[in-house]
């Protein structure tokens, strides 16, 4: 991905914002594997300094494709990246934003125009999509007759649902929860991806939450294959829906913390190897851990005579959250010290 960090650095505020959106708008083109060219970086860097204005980066783009005589595959996928790249930076560049099912589409029309044909339109065909993390499933998407009664209902849901005296955990649980469910409507032939996205940091902005971060530059593969876990669910495998992998992303972009964030762990097949062996499969299904009992007891696991301070450190937790959380996990019976304070080790003691 293209770094922008010596404007992300600096503190003029104008290239500093204009840095995130390209960061933000380029690396987002990694969720369908693609990488914009030379030339894309080149002008927006120019756009960045102040040189060119937005709408002259789109006609700088159009252009640079229109007068190529002759294109390969490459040159079409990096037009749609570069294209896709310049309309998403607009878009974060503005501050005006339509929560309805209309807004919803809008966004997918304007960031794809001029790339897809069907840019904005909802499908009239149902869809499936083979996904690495699920070993070459698909989530089963909604069906294309119900599709914008769907968007309907899950933007009128939220609409109504009231923040008032919620934690700021409990806020990140919701959006994670409204997010997913908004993700697996897929209203459109390709895009969708990108187009939640984007509707999601709008509406975060909307709601006062400040998302000029790297986190949807850096992680958007991660960030496709969390909805992709979190809208999954193959009884016969023992798979289950997991939206945990997904919160730990909003709880990142919206808390601050540092969980770590792998594609790998999100394989069904990798699944549970973060939880110790002593606990059967079966066992493992039946449990609720939060995630931050899932990452102490996965450092528990690895180094049973490990300090509650190399704890704190490697799950980006404080101190006192550490001690929160082994005192629980003590009093739940998972988890028992042996051998005192000095010299002690944790042990798991599993069900």
């Amino acid at each position: 991905m293209t770094n922008f960090d010596e404007y992300l650095r600096q503190s003029e505020p104008a290239k500093r914002e204009k840095g995130y959106a390209w960061q933000t708008a380029i690396g987002l083109q990694a969720v369908d594997g693609l990488t914009p060219s030379e030339y894309l970086i080149e002008t927006a860097r120019q756009h960045i300094e102040g040189d060119i204005t937005i709408d002259e980066v789109q006609e700088r783009i159009k252009s640079y494709y229109q007068s190529k005589k002759t294109r390969t595959a490459k040159d079409d996928e990096r037009e749609e990246a570069d294209r896709a790249s310049a309309n998403i930076t607009k878009l974060l560049g503005e501050r005006s934003f339509a929560f309805t099912v209309a807004g919803f589409t809008a966004v997918h029309r304007r960031i794809f125009d001029g790339v897809f044909k069907f840019a904005g339109k909802i499908r009239d065909y149902n869809i499936t999509k083979k996904e690495w993390v699920l070993d070459g499933d698909t989530v089963l998407y909604v069906s294309a007759p119900d599709l914008r009664k769907a968007i309907e209902y899950d933007i009128e849901q939220e609409k109504a649902f009231d923040y008032t005296g919620l934690s700021l955990e409990q806020i990140v649980k919701h959006i994670t929860k409204f997010v997913s469910g908004l993700w697996q409507i897929h209203p459109f032939g390709e895009g969708n991806t990108r187009a939640v996205a984007v509707f999601t940091i709008q509406y975060l902005r909307s709601i006062g939450f400040n998302v000029e971060n790297d986190l949807f530059a850096k992680h958007s593969w991660y960030f496709r294959n969390a909805l992709v876990r979190a809208n999954y669910q193959n009884v016969q495998k023992g798979v289950k829906r997991n939206p945990e992998y997904l919160e730990r992303f909003f709880r990142n972009l919206l808390m601050g913390e540092k969980n770590e964030l792998r594609n790998r762990s999100m394989h069904i097949g990798n699944e549970l190897q973060s939880i110790t062996p002593e606990i059967s499969k079966s066992q493992i299904d039946t449990l609720n851990y939060t995630l931050e009992e899932k990452a102490l007891l996965d450092c528990i696991r690895k180094n049973p005579q490990i300090k509650q301070q190399e704890i704190a450190k490697q799950i980006g937790k404080s101190i006192s959250t550490v001690k929160r959380l082994t005192v629980g996990l003590v009093e739940k019976g998972i988890i028992e010290r042996k051998n005192g304070k000095r010299n002690g080790f944790w042990e798991i003691k599993g069900i």
